[in-house]
């Protein structure tokens, strides 16, 4: 408040172990994030930020949020995004809040699923349907994928952050595409974890989509369903085949704007999947400030001139711990057009073969993504 009197836009502090990122929402919403976890990057708390508004948007529209009336009243209401932004801050297995992708699994037999969803929801009255395990997207119809950011991330997250229901009729403004008028979000539960997501106007009414109308198009489908229940975490398909070295690793599609993020299970062996996850996180915030370009659509994007682009790296890697033979944890990632992976590599992997195994890994992971 200081600075702003002065005409001076200050964004971010640290303290000696915290760092604080605050941002001003239309001139009416203030939202500050705190972080003592080592190494926390602003990107990262910046993108948080982003995500909680666009939470309260989706829940609560966003005229309650700019003109507002009634401060209690507001207050009462933020309360259904609690559950939403909680998931956030925790230790998620997700990561499109920070990418600003939508996290997606790969089913083994997707183009049956998609005919089973395109179909119903053209039966249902409605051009917006996806399949969603654990809050990731398994399928979706071509209008879903075309919502805009952050709806896209934001839908299925809430889908995947709240306990399990058998069916849903939920009010929900879209912040890009529709933050005033609010639209109806349906969910069905198919399997345990599995849900169908319809996003419609006032019809259809959630008593339509009887169950003679779900045998008609989920029946056929329901082995491929059940297959589609144990990729949550693990995001590929069965038996796909990934390098042994390979801990975890993020696919990002920067032009569609999906993502792919797994670790493998490690049983006894370091580092844990939540320790994975971390490393994967912290290095993508590192590689995304520093070493590659901003996301296609961002307004720094739009100012870069063609010299500068044209000196972009395509690949880094970090060692983190001692750089000896059998030591540390090998992180790589890779450019490659629309494409971005990120490995966490095992300690036994030479640092000099790092590029080849993302190479090779990125090309078998292409046909996916």
């Amino acid at each position: 408040m200081f600075g702003q009197n002065l005409e001076v836009q200050l964004s971010s502090a640290r303290t000696e172990d915290t760092t604080v990122v605050w941002k001003n929402f239309h001139d009416s919403i203030t939202l500050i994030v705190l972080s003592s976890e080592e190494g926390t990057s602003e990107l990262r708390l910046e993108r948080l930020l982003q995500m909680v508004f666009g939470a309260m948007v989706l829940l609560v529209g966003l005229e309650e949020l700019t003109n507002i009336r009634n401060v209690e009243r507001l207050k009462k209401e933020l309360r259904a995004s609690y559950r939403l932004v909680d998931s956030f801050l925790g230790d998620s297995e997700r990561i499109g809040d920070l990418t600003q992708c939508v996290d997606c699994v790969v089913p083994p037999e997707v183009s049956l699923l998609q005919e089973a969803l395109s179909g119903f929801a053209e039966a249902a009255g409605t051009a917006f349907g996806s399949l969603v395990v654990s809050g990731r997207v398994v399928a979706a119809t071509e209008s879903w994928w075309r919502l805009g950011t952050p709806e896209a991330v934001l839908l299925p997250w809430l889908v995947g952050s709240l306990p399990p229901q058998a069916a849903r009729d939920y009010p929900v403004y879209l912040p890009h595409g529709s933050p005033t008028v609010p639209h109806r979000l349906l969910t069905l539960t198919l399997l345990p974890g599995l849900e169908l997501c319809l996003l419609c106007g006032p019809r259809p009414p959630l008593s339509q989509l009887d169950p003679q109308l779900l045998d008609r198009w989920w029946q056929p489908v329901l082995d491929p369903l059940r297959t589609c229940v144990p990729l949550g975490p693990r995001a590929l398909p069965a038996g796909f085949p990934l390098h042994v070295d390979v801990l975890g690793l993020l696919l990002l599609h920067l032009e569609l704007k999906r993502c792919l993020f797994t670790v493998g299970p490690s049983g006894d062996q370091e580092p844990s999947p939540e320790q994975r996850r971390r490393l994967l996180r912290s290095f993508y915030s590192l590689v995304t400030a520093t070493h590659f370009p901003p996301e296609p659509g961002t307004p720094e994007d739009k100012v870069e001139d063609a010299a500068q682009r044209a000196q972009v790296p395509r690949a880094c890697y970090l060692v983190s711990g001692p750089e000896e033979p059998g030591t540390g944890w090998r992180l790589v990632a890779l450019q490659l057009g629309p494409r971005r992976l990120l490995l966490l590599v095992s300690a036994q992997s030479p640092t000099h073969g790092l590029r080849s195994l993302a190479t090779h890994t990125l090309h078998a992971l292409t046909p996916l993504l």
